[in-house]
């Protein structure tokens, strides 16, 4: 009994409170004191309730345009859209707050948190990486505005998992153009890889994709191009072999270059005869 009746005196308190919280909120709306707004919709951000805090900035953005007190609510909405997880148009306010308002204390904090919106949106390597290359570029632009900020070091950092996804995207766009035997794509994907991605991890086994795809790329050629692109896969054997003479694909590397080296012999002589 004294269980239910605890129970039943909950429920009514929650209900009230719920009333109350409704009806005060209703009251916040419609006032018309502009300052009382803000301070209210700040108190609902602080507290965590930004859904609360978003009608009333909206509206006080448009009322306040052009008085001292358009910078606090521009920089709330911005906060507030970014503590509901709306990235997108969280990246939006904080870098329109950091052009409308450089020269404000809050400006280098924002620029930091439109390119951290960005990064927050980047989605997972295999997917199309346009808000990674945003992200990063942002990133890039709050380094040059602010290169002794506080923030420079863990702006760094995430330009560096930003690289790395866009470095693993475009080595798994290369590894599908030699699975799918596409092997001039491929050895131009491989090259321009290494050239973008000079410390890539994947180096080895890149170097050795690209003499396998220059030896399939040379077999299947016509006649007059074979020469030269035999001779390119010796020479990516040999930078291969310089680079790792102990890996675990060397065995594989030397029987293309030995079979290519016996098809240059071989055209190397028939060139040689057609010229006689």
């Amino acid at each position: 009994m004294r269980l239910k009746l605890f129970l039943w005196y909950l429920t009514i308190a929650t209900i009230t409170m719920v009333f109350v919280g409704c009806s005060d909120y209703n009251k916040v709306l419609k006032s018309t004191d502009m300052e009382y707004k803000y301070q209210r919709a700040v108190e609902y951000y602080t507290k965590g309730e930004c859904f609360k805090a978003l009608p009333l900035l909206e509206e006080l953005i448009g009322l306040t345009r052009g008085t001292q007190r358009a910078e606090d609510v521009y920089y709330y909405f911005g906060k507030s859209q970014y503590c509901v997880k709306d990235y997108y148009l969280a990246n939006y306010y904080f870098k329109t707050f950091s052009k409308t308002f450089s020269n404000s204390a809050r400006a280098e904090e924002c620029q930091f948190m439109a390119a951290y919106c960005s990064y927050m949106v980047s989605p997972n390597y295999t997917l199309d990486q346009s808000d990674t290359k945003l992200s990063i570029d942002e990133f890039q632009l709050f380094l040059d505005k602010f290169p002794n900020s506080a923030l420079r070091d863990s702006a760094n950092n995430m330009v560096e998992t930003l690289n790395y996804k866009l470095e693993l995207k475009d080595t798994d766009i290369a590894r599908q153009y030699v699975k799918t035997m596409k092997y001039k794509a491929a050895v131009s994907a491989l090259k321009d890889l290494l050239k973008n991605y000079p410390a890539t991890k994947f180096k080895e086994e890149v170097l050795y994709l690209i003499i396998f795809s220059n030896f399939e790329y040379a077999s299947g050629s016509v006649e007059n191009k074979k020469l030269e692109r035999f001779r390119a896969t010796n020479e990516s054997y040999i930078t291969f072999a310089s680079a790792f003479p102990e890996s675990r694909w060397l065995k594989e590397a030397e029987s293309y270059y030995v079979r290519s080296s016996k098809q240059i012999e071989k055209l190397t002589l028939i060139a040689s005869k057609s010229t006689e």
